[in-house]
Parts: C-alpha cells; sequence; structure tokens
C-alpha cells in the first residue's frame, strides 16, 4: 500500500477530506519521526511499538573487493508488532 493509498482509505474510513486526511497522517508520521529522533519510544497500545535501537560497529567484507571494511555504529528504528497485530495478521 503506497502512502497515497493509505490517504484515500482512511479519508474513506473516517469520513475525512483527503486533504483532512493527508494531513493527519503526515502529522502523526512526522510526530512519530520526531520522538525518534529524540531517543524516545511510541507505544500504541493494540499496534505496537517504535524504537530506536543501536546497532554496534561490526567487521565486514566488500562483496566487490574481498577487503575487510569497518561498519560504524549507528542507530536504527525499529517497530515491533502488538499483540493485536499479530492476531489481526494471523487470523
Amino acid at each position: 500500500m503506497t502512502k497515497a493509498e493509505l490517504i484515500t482509505q482512511v479519508a474513506e474510513k473516517s469520513e475525512l477530506s483527503k486533504k483532512d486526511a493527508e494531513k493527519a497522517i503526515s502529522a502523526v508520521v512526522s510526530s512519530i519521526t520526531e520522538a525518534l529522533t529524540n531517543g524516545d519510544k511510541v507505544q500504541l497500545v493494540g499496534f505496537g511499538t517504535f524504537e530506536v535501537r543501536d546497532r554496534k560497529e561490526k567487521e565486514s567484507k566488500n562483496p566487490r573487493t574481498g577487503e575487510k571494511i569497518i561498519v560504524p555504529a549507528k542507530k536504527a528504528p525499529a517497530f515491533k508488532p502488538g499483540k493485536a497485530l499479530k492476531d489481526a495478521v494471523n487470523a
């Protein structure tokens, strides 16, 4: 599902205009992004949790040359689905 399809579906289900649905979705996405950037967790009960996890520095190989390279440590966004979402997908 693309963002445009999501906007259309949200507009239909909430009886909002597409313009208002787009504003709402954009606000939710930007709020989640801002919270993760600040190092916070975002928990949506029944849906899941968005969080930032630290990845350690690791050694890897360049597939073209075979030489060893160091992949620096970084932070990565992660999503852990909630029980209700898991149950809905597996129903």
